[in-house]
């Protein structure tokens, strides 16, 4: 793309709301992940902080509620909605989500911005529709209806809690009406920041008055008392102690899997999916950065990130290798995390993409490669030692059916009840590890610990 059409598209997609359009256009047209995306828009586009914080608000809370959105759409719209124009498609949804979810901004604004936003991209006659369809929404908007649950579970639970129709007839039959309902208003929700602590710099006492010093409100973590909730939004990345290394930001179900590593100092390591390094980084806290962690993933980029991190955290102990972990031979670790690729289900609330772009078909084909990683990290282990094996999911396939596979066909590793080393609240009846968005108001993740005998 030369210089001149980049800036006609910058011109056409002009302001927040043609930013979102144009973030959204390419979310559904590609491959990529909102995320890159926005922070590629971020980083270009002209645009203050509060427009910026708006331009995340709508495009997150457009993805979030698509399958609402979409629902409605489909009501007032003549033909079939899903096959409009994508700039008036995004543009429809950008405004029906501030209509719906965003008090701040007047109906009228929404429905103005939107209808000049069409006709500068496509013409008078889709902006009038647009026009149409979004008065006619607001004129009937005490009265919206969803398909009836008494007639169609899956299909009202799916458009009331916008998730795609394949995965709530899944849990439907895993769960209770009432827990996949709780599941899905969970994955709604809006993520708040949780920081991870680092304990050679801090520990929960004085890090609980640098937060007080700074009026910062928080939560200490239910499970794991060096994590904190924080209760509001604020940039905390410019916050000085970032800088100083004293604290990184990671759910807490991402400290579970660790935690049920139990690193002692001095151990040799390996996490055999490192990057970005949440992990590594919270190995290297629970052992005081004394012992040997060697830090595997395939792309040298992802590791560039994940050194920076680790400079500003200061840990020594860390080692990263742009290294295919299935290629990786050498033995006699301690301890070994496969915190391998998945679904990632169990991280809609920050990542609710994930959701329209994953597929069922695409759990089958990932448990290939996480039996792969998981008979591989067992080879490299001493005995005695421990792998454990987790994902962000909570797919059955990607979760306890590897491990269970994995036990049958390697008879000289036992599986440990993971009560043993984290609160049995987190505990399955089997000795797995299993967080609910709902249950534990953190990510959704599982972990089991393997220990070699022979």
């Amino acid at each position: 793309m030369t210089i001149l059409e980049e800036h006609k598209i910058k011109d056409l997609y002009s302001g927040v709301r043609g930013v979102a359009v144009k973030i959204l256009n390419r979310v559904e047209r590609t491959d990529s992940y909102l995320d890159r995306l926005l922070d590629q828009e971020m980083r270009f586009a002209d645009l203050n902080g509060q427009d910026k914080a708006l331009l995340f608000e709508i495009v997150h809370g457009v993805i979030r509620w698509m399958g609402r959105l979409d629902w409605i759409l489909n009501g007032f719209y003549k033909g079939q909605f899903s096959k409009a124009i994508p700039n008036l498609k995004n543009g429809l949804r950008v405004a029906l989500y501030q209509i719906m979810f965003l008090d701040k901004v007047p109906d009228f604004a929404a429905v103005n911005e939107a209808v000049e936003f069409v006709k500068k991209l496509q013409g008078q006659k889709p902006a009038d529709l647009t026009n149409a369809i979004l008065r006619n929404i607001i004129r009937n908007k005490a009265g919206l209806r969803y398909p009836n649950p008494d007639e169609d579970l899956p299909g009202y639970i799916a458009a009331f809690y916008s998730h795609p129709s394949w995965m709530v007839k899944r849990y439907l039959k895993r769960f209770s009406r009432e827990d996949v309902e709780k599941l899905l208003a969970a994955n709604n929700e809006k993520p708040v920041h949780t920081l991870k602590i680092n304990q050679t710099k801090t520990d929960p006492k004085e890090f609980k008055e640098l937060l007080k010093s700074v009026g910062l409100k928080y939560v200490q973590g239910t499970y794991l008392d060096d994590f904190f909730k924080l209760q509001n939004l604020t940039n905390i990345t410019s916050w000085e102690y970032f800088a100083k290394g004293y604290f990184d930001i990671q759910d807490e179900a991402a400290g579970i899997p660790c935690r049920l590593l139990d690193p002692k100092p001095g151990m040799k390591i390996l996490d055999i999916c490192a990057a970005p390094g949440g992990k590594s980084s919270y190995i290297a806290s629970i052992i005081k950065d004394d012992g040997q962690i060697i830090s595997l993933d395939k792309f040298e980029s992802r590791l560039n990130i994940f050194k920076k991190n680790i400079e500003r955290l200061g840990y020594t102990s860390i080692t990263s290798l742009a290294v295919d972990a299935l290629e990786y031979e050498e033995t006699g670790f301690d301890r070994v995390l496969a915190d391998v690729p998945c679904s990632g289900t169990g991280t809609l609330s920050k990542k609710p993409d994930i959701k329209w772009k994953k597929e069922l078909l695409d759990i089958k084909k990932i448990t290939v490669l996480q039996y792969e990683l998981l008979k591989k990290a067992a080879t490299l282990v001493s005995v005695n030692g421990a792998v454990v094996y987790s994902t962000c999911s909570i797919e059955p396939e990607e979760d306890q059916e590897i491990v269970l596979k994995f036990l049958q066909e390697h008879p000289n590793f036992e599986l440990e009840n993971a009560a043993e080393y984290v609160h049995p609240d987190l505990v399955t009846a089997e000795g797995f590890v299993l967080t609910l968005p709902h249950k534990h108001h953190m990510d959704g993740a599982f972990s089991a610990r393997l220990v070699r005998k022979i």
